[in-house]
């Protein structure tokens, strides 16, 4: 079992960088690939990045956004560049069992509240 908690979202101009963590509880912390997606108002849950248990292995799915995780403090980061009014979500950390499912919102077992993250222009 794994409890995350999302913290460092907030209203941001555009072009500005945001920071987002995820503080984790739970056992096995290392074992899990940790993702972040996010969600805006009338749409579906999109990936935005992920990495694997020891952090070797990331993706994300722009080169603005940079995942980063800090096993012996049970953490994960989410550093975005350039933010864009289109970046306005919700953003959620997740926690889930294969890399190779990292993508999917279903390869997720836990997931935090979600912090929102709102860019104006």
């Amino acid at each position: 079992q794994v409890q995350l908690v999302e913290s460092g979202g907030g209203l941001v101009q555009a072009g500005d960088s945001l920071s987002l963590s995820c503080t984790a509880s739970g056992r096995a912390f290392s074992t899990y690939t940790l993702g972040w997606f996010r969600q805006a108002p009338g749409k579906e849950r999109e990936f935005v990045a992920a990495i694997s248990g020891r952090g070797g292995n990331k993706d994300s799915d722009e080169g603005r956004f940079a995942i980063s995780r800090d096993n012996s403090k049970n953490m994960l980061y989410l550093h975005v560049n350039s933010l864009k009014p289109e970046d306005t979500a919700i953003y959620y950390c997740a926690a889930g069992g294969n890399f190779r499912d990292r993508r999917f919102p279903g390869g997720y077992d836990y997931w935090g509240q979600g912090t929102q993250v709102t860019v104006s222009s």
